[in-house]
């Protein structure tokens, strides 16, 4: 048998699925970063904590990638204009990035600054959301698409921004929008740029299907819009129809959803090119899906690759618009899950484990021991590769057993120990013996499931991965040194949240593909920090994180490269401290300062608390205020 090595590693981790070369194993056994792929400037992940922890920085810590955002923009207009160019296409590419997907204001910054050579716009769905983008897009003549439920106010102020130069179009969303804008622009004297968002019947898969579709919760439908056309033309405003608009959902697996969807949108583009109208643009949404665990056959996952993606949507809508005789227009995405979801990197520690299995037990004298217990160190002693099969289901069948003589009163707590004792060292015994015996594989995959360790890890699902939680969203995880050794254990992952659904069970299967219910890991050693990282949770998971038990942001870092391995520290964004998460829901500072001084006086006149002890009681707590709301190593020790 061959030697473990890093590249295996990086085979059983699946990276060469879902890393898109952004990330690899280096000589040492740490995950790297490699912003512009394998051949360019790379940073060692596990140098970087190390690095940051020195500097002050806490775990758990999101890095940030501002080049991967770079490397995303400059991939996605490559793809279409090698589609364009290939199939001589006569319209433009327009990327639009939808600031819903990750409304952070150094990563917006980022994506108008690197997109800016492309004209890359920004997409907002409300008022707040178009407050941000009418500050930031500054790229001239870089759109701004005004998406999501809309009052006088939002359309007001999108119609204003076109005198600040801006390039504004307000898609309508619901019928009602279109009286309000053309109200709105009488008033304010200033000629509107409209879209309109189609109904589309094309329904996509994946967890985001009810998205899209005939009942989907925007969009007008085939009668909406003849009236729609009718109304511009009576108003005498039809010139001011630029962009149709249709979305059909997020993290698209297949690749005949979109194109499905594409035709369907085309046909409506033709028809209303014909019904007088001389649409500029066709808004094709997002949906353009991110490979989360390699298997190209989930909903986490995806059949094709950007450029095929590109050379689909360029095709089919030429073929439509060539068809009708029809001028091709210029096509507008709003992939923001793809652009920003490869460039953030959840880094954590791990603070302890729970061990099942049990290789050797000591049990010299059981004669005095409960029928029941003696019967399982019976099974326990006679397990051999001859009586798997049996042993296994007589294993199950005391396991039950146990517990109900247990909850009737006839088994002692210490005899349950016993026997729960004898059940671990047993499956443990038959997990080893069927390793690698394809006849017992279903026992052995079982029994490896029910065996793993829980790894208890210093981060909040709900906080910094809520689409793990409340989605069943696959994200890749793996220690990001040691890699180099084989790992020998298996692990689920369990958060520092008071909750059951605090776990991460699912994980990429880089062999079979689809996931497995456990991750492999490292024996962990005692006073050695183990860090394992979550990949991929760029898009959605810091905006849309909850505060369970009232675990804040994290402290984030943005980094980028510095010759051929070194990195910069562009900013730093400390996370919430106990007295931000605690103003969230009310708790004023100096208030609880003051109950807790009130209770330590009356302490003191009763004589049950000397002063001494009070000013040290005061310091903790308000020293406390202001301390990280995850663990740190102070704290742990």
């Amino acid at each position: 048998m061959s030697e473990w090595s890093p590249q295996k590693s990086a085979e059983l981790y699946g990276l060469d699925f879902w890393g898109n070369d952004y990330f690899n194993v280096n000589n040492k056994g740490h995950v790297t970063l490699t912003p512009f792929g394998k051949s360019g400037p790379s940073v060692d992940l596990k140098e970087v904590t190390d690095n940051l922890e020195e500097r002050g920085i806490r775990l758990p810590i999101l890095l940030r990638f501002p080049e991967i955002v770079k490397s995303r923009i400059e991939l996605i207009n490559s793809c279409f204009e090698k589609a364009i160019k290939s199939n001589e296409y006569k319209g433009h590419f327009t990327g639009v990035y939808p600031i819903k997907v990750n409304q952070q204001k150094h990563l917006v910054e980022e994506i108008v600054a690197h997109g800016a050579k492309y004209g890359f716009g920004l997409e907002c769905g409300s008022k707040p959301e178009l407050l941000i983008t009418l500050a930031l897009m500054d790229t001239e003549d870089g759109l701004i698409i005004c998406n999501g439920f809309k009052d006088r106010e939002y359309i007001e102020m999108a119609l204003s921004s076109r005198k600040m130069g801006r390039n504004t179009i307000i898609v309508v969303d619901r019928w009602t929008e279109l009286s309000m804008i053309i109200d709105a622009s009488k008033k304010l004297g200033i000629k509107p740029k409209i879209g309109l968002r189609a109904k589309l019947n094309a329904q996509a898969g994946g967890k985001w299907a009810e998205t899209s579709g005939s009942k989907s919760k925007f969009g007008l439908s085939p009668s909406e819009i003849v009236y729609f056309v009718e109304v511009l033309k009576k108003e005498g405003m039809l010139d001011c129809l630029e962009l149709l608009h249709f979305h059909i959902g997020s993290q698209i697996p297949s690749i005949l959803s979109i194109k499905s969807a594409i035709k369907e949108g085309a046909r409506f583009f033709t028809e209303l090119y014909h019904m007088g109208t001389r649409l500029k643009y066709m808004d094709v949404g997002g949906g353009l899906g991110v490979d989360y665990d390699g298997s190209g056959k989930s909903d986490s996952s995806r059949n094709y690759d950007e450029q095929e993606y590109a050379n689909d949507v360029v095709w089919s809508i030429q073929q439509i618009c060539d068809e009708k005789n029809v001028p091709h227009p210029n096509i507008i995405t709003e992939s923001g899950r793809s652009l920003v979801a490869h460039s953030s990197v959840l880094i954590f520690d791990v603070l302890g484990r729970n061990e099942l299995r049990q290789p050797e037990i000591n049990m010299p004298n059981i004669s005095k021991d409960s029928p029941i217990v003696r019967e399982m160190f019976e099974i326990f002693n006679s397990i051999s590769k001859d009586n798997l099969n049996e042993s296994y289901n007589d294993l199950l069948e005391k396991k039950k057993d146990t517990r109900q003589l247990f909850a009737y009163g006839v088994l002692s707590l210490e005899q349950r120990a016993k026997a729960e004792d004898l059940y671990w060292a047993s499956v443990t015994k038959i997990a080893d013996l069927t390793k690698d015996e394809p006849d017992y594989e279903d026992i052995y995959m079982s029994l490896e499931s029910e065996l793993c360790d829980t790894f208890f890890c210093n981060f909040s699902v709900f906080q910094s991965l809520p689409d793990s939680w409340a989605l069943n969203q696959v994200f890749p995880v793996m220690p990001i040194h040691r890699l180099e050794e084989k790992p020998t254990r298996r692990a689920v992952i369990a958060d520092l949240t008071c909750d059951s659904d605090g776990n991460i069970d699912a994980f990429v299967d880089s062999v079979e593909g689809g996931t497995h219910s456990f991750l492999p890991v490292h024996s962990q050693e005692p006073l050695e920090p183990y860090y394992m990282a979550v990949f991929l949770t760029g898009a959605y998971q810091e905006i849309l994180g909850d505060m369970h038990n009232l675990f804040g942001d994290t402290d984030a870092v943005h980094l980028t490269t510095n010759g051929e391995h070194g990195f910069n520290v562009d900013n730093v964004i400390e996370g919430d401290d106990i007295q931000d998460v605690l103003a969230y829901v009310d708790f004023n500072r100096g208030e609880m300062l003051q109950k807790v001084r009130s209770v330590t006086e009356k302490r003191i006149q009763m004589g049950e608390l000397s002063p001494k002890d009070a000013r040290h009681l005061i310091g903790r707590y308000e020293k406390g205020l202001s301390r990280y709301t995850y663990l740190t190593e102070e704290e742990q020790s």
